[in-house]
């Protein structure tokens, strides 16, 4: 055989497995129960550099110091899994066929169930152990928003949607209620094109209905002006004065630019069992999380996000949208 022609058998073999792998990865993404699989070339993100440097200069994340550190590792993958060709995101639906009783503190809906980092991780795991056993020994490592990964970037470039002016990925047929996990791995797979266009277009519903004014224009948010920041991420005792008045009854979290996204009309309740809401979550009444000692709130929220905030972040959280 003609040495040309050996290397083309050799490049169609290559290609042949790589369209196989491909096709795996997505098949068990689905059975898994992500959503939304999309895969995109592992790359140094330059622009993603710029944007971030320019955010955290300007000291848009507030007392959030681990958003400045391990730069290098943010914007680029191959720092995470050396020879990184792959980057593979996954979308998980978690908006809740039930809704909070009206007379309750608001909690944002990603807390209505079980906390997302276990029951994803779970899942990633999973995946990752089938791919090996499908492909051979590969390298890989999955991250569910607990690592310097910027995953919404992934999910753009991954053709799973855009970037709207709340800062937050919106898919055209579903909206933005995801969780979004990232598995960087060295196996060669088939790309989707990024997704290019941007269908907020004039819309200003989310930065014009922002509590605090936390949205700027050119999609950039100050994470220090957020109720999310205040309510969750803030450790001081107190909530700063001039806050005041804008929570609007906001006690964890805050979904409002989410809530009044026209995309959203597309959402749909997750099949998720580990998102099913708590009961206290729905039902609980300003009395009721006045009442609750700390030794019950550990026992109801061992599983839940909510125990970010800890008891005494949710007890100072609660009476400042109380008075």
């Amino acid at each position: 055989m003609h040495t040309a022609s050996f290397t083309n058998c050799i490049s169609k073999t290559n290609e042949v497995n790589i369209q196989q792998q491909t096709y795996f990865v997505r098949s068990a993404a689905r059975q898994l129960g992500f959503d939304f699989c999309g895969i995109a070339k592992a790359q140094q993100l330059d622009d993603d550099a710029r944007r971030l440097e320019s955010w955290l200069n300007k000291g848009f994340n507030g007392s959030m110091q681990y958003m400045a550190n391990h730069f290098d590792l943010r914007i680029d993958p191959s720092k995470l899994v050396p020879g990184a060709k792959s980057v593979i995101t996954l979308l998980i639906n978690y908006y809740p066929q039930q809704q909070q009783n009206n007379s309750s503190p608001k909690i944002s809906k990603y807390a209505f169930g079980n906390d997302y980092h276990d029951v994803i991780k779970n899942k990633l795991r999973s995946f990752l152990q089938q791919i090996k056993e499908q492909v051979g020994e590969i390298n890989g490592r999955g991250f569910v928003d607990s690592a310097p990964v910027l995953e919404r970037t992934w999910a753009q470039k991954a053709g799973m949607g855009w970037i709207g002016k709340n800062g937050n990925l919106i898919n055209k047929q579903s909206g933005s209620f995801f969780f979004i996990a990232t598995l960087i791995t060295d196996m060669e797979l088939e790309y989707d094109a990024p997704f290019v266009k941007d269908y907020c277009g004039t819309c200003t519903k989310c930065i014009d209905q922002c509590p605090t004014d936390a949205i700027l224009p050119d999609k950039v948010i100050n994470g220090s002006k957020c109720i999310w920041y205040f309510t969750i991420e803030l450790k001081d005792a107190l909530i700063p004065s001039e806050m005041k008045g804008k929570f609007d009854n906001w006690m964890f979290g805050c979904d409002v630019c989410q809530d009044v996204c026209p995309w959203n009309r597309f959402s749909k309740p997750n099949s998720e069992t580990g998102f099913t809401p708590l009961p206290q979550v729905l039902n609980f009444t300003k009395n009721d999380w006045e009442e609750l000692t700390e030794e019950s709130f550990k026992i109801i929220f061992k599983n839940s996000p909510i125990k970010r905030s800890r008891y005494e972040g949710i007890k100072r959280n609660l009476k400042f949208i109380s008075s």
